[in-house]
């Protein structure tokens, strides 16, 4: 665990984490998040590596979270295949709709989703990949303090829930030199899925729209530099406020609680100074601003801070996969503490 010689059997890797935390709504949360690595072709040595996670988590006021997700790279990295499956129900706290909701407005609310995804990715060209998409999507909730925002405001659509049945396409260039500690290399993604008319009533039917891009440059043998941009937007007559796009997580604007500012259209960005000081140990900082906006209504003005740092312990050196601790802060509105967030998750935030 703490040896310095890198492994170059490539053989597969585990790490589980414990998950353990206490709130007023959740009660106490307790279970694992786990990672499996491994590669397809080992004797391939551009083959990148395969990853598997799996959440579990349940409480003693009934929230769970299983989930598992896969990433898988075929024999001479032809095929890219992404699979998630996630069962969850948890209370969160509802600010309402737009980029500058307020503290003094937090609804409980309780979530219930179920959600699976599978998209398919082939290599046509040198790091070019164009692909299919499958997802399906079903939300209800409970609201835990009627009479708040959440039942007041006649802007938050989809109160009662729904289901989505999507459709999509997708087109990826990628010559990143590793898919989980990349050092050199761009990575750019758009994708476009689209939700028909499949249930029927007050179910969603419209488009979301997704483009990611991120670069690394090496700036000096234990230093790299990496940035990344996300544009995200749904479209529809009428979209539930359970698919609007949500700031703030542990990969992209760090500090903030994610779904504390949501709407039609996200807009972020965020730069990474990453310094490895050993095979084990790294340290990070890392700087962004982001927004949500309606259609129509974008400003620089109302651009949001993200900055912090963090720890990484690569318990897989050769795959570069890490445990990372990262503390993150945000904005100070008016009345309000500053917001703030901690984070300890298994891979680098991007």
């Amino acid at each position: 665990m703490l040896a310095a010689d890198l492994d170059t059997t490539r053989k597969a890797s585990f790490m589980v984490l414990p998950a353990l935390r206490y709130s007023q709504e959740v009660g106490l949360e307790f279970g694992v998040g786990a990672l499996y690595s491994t590669y397809l072709d080992k004797n391939d040595p551009l083959n990148r590596s395969s990853n598997f996670s799996t959440t579990l988590t349940a409480s003693t006021k009934n929230a769970y979270n299983v989930g598992a997700k896969g990433d898988i790279w075929t024999a001479h990295n032809d095929y890219h295949l992404i699979s998630e499956l996630r069962f969850r129900s948890t209370p969160f706290d509802f600010y309402g709709i737009g980029n500058q909701t307020q503290e003094k407005d937090d609804d409980k609310l309780v979530q219930h989703q179920i959600k699976a995804s599978f998209e398919a990715e082939k290599n046509i060209l040198p790091f070019t990949y164009t692909g299919l998409s499958l997802g399906y999507e079903h939300y209800s909730f409970i609201d835990k303090e009627p009479g708040g925002i959440y039942d007041t405001d006649p802007a938050i659509l989809g109160k009662p829930g729904g289901s989505a049945v999507y459709i999509g396409v997708s087109q990826t260039f990628d010559n990143r030199n590793s898919n989980n500690y990349p050092t050199k290399g761009f990575y750019g993604r758009a994708t476009y899925q689209y939700a028909p008319d499949f249930f029927g009533g007050n179910n969603f039917t419209g488009s979301q729209f997704r483009v990611v891009i991120r670069n690394f440059w090496p700036l000096a043998k234990k230093l790299v530099l990496g940035v990344n941009g996300i544009f995200y937007s749904v479209q529809s007559k009428d979209t539930p406020f359970y698919l609007l796009p949500q700031l703030g997580n542990d990969e992209i604007m760090r500090g903030y609680y994610t779904g504390r500012y949501r709407d039609q259209n996200l807009m972020a960005a965020q730069t990474e100074l990453r310094y490895r000081l050993s095979n084990r140990f790294g340290l990070v900082a890392f700087a962004g601003g982001g927004r949500v906006f309606a259609n129509g209504d974008f400003s620089f003005s109302q651009l949001k801070p993200s900055v912090g740092g963090g720890l990484r312990y690569f318990y897989d050196p050769a795959k570069g996969l890490s445990v990372r601790a990262d503390y993150g802060i945000g904005e100070k509105q008016p009345g309000e503490a500053r917001q703030t967030g901690f984070y300890l998750s298994l891979a680098e935030a991007f």
